[in-house]
C-alpha cells in the first residue's frame, strides 16, 4: 500500500489589506453582480477574470425558469474571455456574491462545474489561475491554481 497526502494553504485578507490590483479585480466582480439575472434565488454572483495583458472580463450568474438551463458567473466570465480574447491567458479570477441582505459574510466558492472549467482553462494556457473569493469577513486568496480547488480533476490527460 502507498499513502499520499496533499496539503495546501490559502490566505485571508481584509479588503483593505489587498493590493490595489487585487482590490480592483474584487471590485469588478462585485460590480458584475449588477448584471445577474437571478429572479428565483435572489442570489447574485459576479466574477471578474484578469488576463495576462491586464484586460478584465466580467460575468454574472444567469438563472432560467427551466433549471438547470442557467449558468454560473465564473463560467460566463471564463467563456466570454475565451471567446473574445482567445490568445490571452487567464491569470486570476475574483468572485463575489450578495443576497437580499447584502454581500455574503463568507466567501462563496466555485461549484464543481466551474472548477472543472477553470481546470480546462489552466490546461489550455499552462498558467495556474490565482483565485480571490470575496466575503465581508475576508477575502480568500488561493495561489495554487485550480489543482488546489479540485485536486483530482478530469482533464485531457485522463483520457490517455
Amino acid at each position: 500500500m502507498k499513502e499520499y497526502k496533499k496539503v495546501f494553504s490559502w490566505r485571508v485578507y481584509g479588503f483593505d489589506e489587498l493590493d490595489a490590483k487585487d482590490r480592483a479585480l474584487v471590485e469588478a466582480a462585485k460590480d458584475a453582480t449588477g448584471g445577474s439575472h437571478s429572479p428565483y434565488s435572489g442570489f447574485k454572483v459576479g466574477a471578474a477574470v484578469l488576463l495576462d495583458d491586464g484586460t478584465v472580463v466580467t460575468g454574472s450568474n444567469q438563472e432560467n425558469a427551466a433549471y438547470p438551463s442557467g449558468l454560473c458567473a465564473e463560467r460566463t466570465a471564463l467563456f466570454a474571455a475565451g471567446h473574445n480574447h482567445p490568445d490571452k491567458k487567464v491569470i486570476a479570477l475574483a468572485i463575489a456574491a450578495r443576497n437580499a441582505n447584502g454581500w455574503t459574510d463568507r466567501p462563496v466558492t466555485p461549484c464543481g462545474s466551474c472548477r472543472q472549467v477553470m481546470a480546462e482553462t489552466e490546461s489550455l494556457s499552462g498558467v495556474p489561475i490565482r483565485t480571490l473569493l470575496y466575503g465581508k469577513q475576508g477575502t480568500m486568496v488561493i495561489e495554487g491554481g485550480t489543482a488546489t480547488l479540485l485536486p483530482f480533476c478530469f482533464g485531457a490527460d485522463s483520457m490517455e
